[in-house]
């Protein structure tokens, strides 16, 4: 009960921080801004308050289902939980309409992901993100690119329809949109004039907030992260046509 209650506690924490983030988008707020003001008040701390397509692995998933079904089973009612696992669910679904929003119809456009396991570090593809987020984008006509520098082989058994990279500049090849989906070291160091080049379209929706959208915007990238203000302008009509 204590570990369940733990991990239920801190997937809270992120489905909490990710509904943050939604207002912040609507409002035009910064959400990383939000994260840090709360995180220095001693009686919240910051841990667990990075928004983005939310939680996945081994642990979190599993043990808020378990502990939502025992509380259900026992004639409680647990809507927190309830709704930490439905905001966990919309994240991800949320992700995909912005992909939508800027391109418009996903119909043989060539969609391109960065990262794949759950969180970086690991080869673990246990309820990872870029599952559904893939599968969502294919079930509406797109063509998935993606590289992951450790855990591709794991994902090629679940998704073997994917065309898996060598590297992050073969997925920005001939792509109309990029995705950042796991915040791996090697992506902060990556060179955007160079994957700007490569791109039908400059196009990056950043599911961690792992980039600062005026440092994008001056790379002349169409920008969009999870709760850092409002949609993107976009450059062009042909972005969205």
């Amino acid at each position: 009960m204590i570990k369940y209650a733990s991990n239920a506690f801190l997937a809270t924490r992120i489905s909490f921080i990710n509904e943050i983030a939604q207002i912040c988008e609507k409002l035009g707020a910064d959400v990383k801004e939000v994260a840090r003001g709360m995180g220095a008040d001693k009686r919240i701390g910051p841990h667990f308050l990075d928004a983005g397509i939310g939680y996945g692995g081994s642990c979190f998933p599993k043990d808020v289902l378990a502990l939502h079904h025992m509380a259900a089973t026992s004639g409680c009612h647990p809507q927190l939980l309830q709704a930490v696992m439905d905001i966990n669910k919309d994240a991800r679904q949320k992700f995909v309409q912005k992909v939508q929003t800027l391109l418009g119809s996903l119909d043989n456009k060539i969609i391109g992901v960065l990262g794949l396991s759950f969180k970086p570090n690991t080869d673990d593809m246990r309820e990872a993100a870029s599952v559904d987020i893939i599968r969502a984008l294919q079930a509406m006509g797109a063509h998935v690119k993606a590289y992951d520098p450790v855990a591709m082989e794991r994902a090629g058994e679940m998704m073997p329809e994917v065309t898996f990279c060598a590297t992050a500049y073969d997925v920005a090849k001939e792509a109309d949109a990029l995705l950042l989906v796991t915040e791996w070291n090697e992506f902060k160091q990556l060179n955007w004039e160079k994957i700007r080049s490569f791109m039908r379209q400059p196009v990056v929706l950043d599911g961690r907030n792992l980039y600062d959208p005026t440092e994008m915007a001056e790379r002349g990238i169409i920008y969009w992260g999870v709760g850092r203000g409002t949609q993107p302008v976009l450059q062009n009509e042909a972005v969205s046509a």
